[in-house]
């Protein structure tokens, strides 16, 4: 029997949850297909699993996680595949901002965190249960990636 048999519980759900998981997806992944196509998985693997959560940040923690996780996973997949170099950010319809497209430019590792610290609001402790990462690795790669933000936004007109 399924815990979700209602609709209205389930919507909510959805509309609670589904644009932090996106914007997850999308900070790896650089693309709004792909980025959807992750958040319907991460759906779907609740749906199968069916977890019971303490509330609703343990909710969003678990759908974020796994959302990672299979962005990850897809963006392994696209790199093993691909013959040619992968675009650093996917077609957008309107320009991004500097410090958006900065963001794009770091490595995977540095751009999870800094998303999910600044964008998703989570503290150091938080960030490091929803990707299973030491705190003081968190913290590093947080660090690591202000460091080379800093540097990609040197020089930047920002105004």
């Amino acid at each position: 029997m399924s815990a979700f048999v209602d609709e209205k519980e389930w919507d909510a759900l959805v509309r609670r949850n589904a644009r932090h998981m996106l914007r997850a997806a999308y900070a790896l992944l650089h693309s709004k297909e792909d980025a959807q196509d992750a958040v319907q998985e991460a759906f779907l693997k609740l749906l199968r699993y069916q977890p019971s959560f303490r509330d609703r940040e343990h909710e969003k923690a678990w759908l974020l996680r796994v959302t990672i996780n299979i962005a990850k996973n897809d963006l392994k997949v696209l790199r093993r595949f691909s013959s040619e170099p992968l675009p650093e950010t996917g077609t957008q319809e309107e320009p991004l901002s500097p410090v958006v497209e900065a963001v794009q430019a770091l490595p995977d590792a540095y751009r999870i965190v800094i998303h999910l610290y600044y964008y998703e609001g989570y503290s150091l402790r938080e960030i490091s249960q929803i990707l299973k990462a030491p705190v003081p690795t968190v913290g590093a790669r947080l660090a690591r990636g202000r460091k080379k933000l800093a540097a990609l936004l040197e020089g930047e007109d920002l105004a």
